[in-house]
C-alpha cells in the first residue's frame, strides 16, 4: 500500500517532468533494446540498403503494427520509448551521414 502511494505521489511530477521510468513499462524497455541494438550491430551499409528497400508505404509486420498502436495510444509509454533510443540512433544515424 504504501509503495502504491508513493507511485501516485509520484506520478504527477513524472507526467509534468513529461518523462515516465523504463521501468514501469518492461514492454518499452524490450522494444527500446532492440531497436538500439539494431543501429549498434548493423553497419551504415545496412542501414542505408534497409532503407532504399523499404521504402514508404510498406507493410509492416503484425507485432509492428501492435506496439505502434499501442505506442500511439499511450503518450506516456512514448516518451519512455523515445528518452531510451533516441540518443543512440540519432547517433548511428549522424554516423552514417542519413542526417545532416
Amino acid at each position: 500500500m504504501a509503495k502504491r502511494h508513493l507511485a501516485l505521489v509520484a506520478l504527477p511530477a513524472l507526467l509534468f517532468a513529461g518523462a515516465a521510468p523504463a521501468q514501469d513499462f518492461p514492454v518499452v524497455d524490450m522494444i527500446a533494446q532492440k531497436l538500439i541494438a539494431k543501429y549498434q550491430n548493423s553497419t551504415c551499409e545496412q542501414l542505408w540498403e534497409e532503407k532504399a528497400s523499404k521504402g514508404q508505404g510498406q507493410p509492416k509486420s503484425q507485432k509492428e503494427q501492435e506496439a505502434i498502436q499501442i505506442l500511439q495510444g499511450n503518450p506516456q509509454m512514448q516518451q519512455a520509448l523515445f528518452s531510451q533510443v533516441a540518443t543512440p540512433i540519432v547517433t548511428k544515424m549522424f554516423q552514417c551521414g542519413m542526417i545532416p
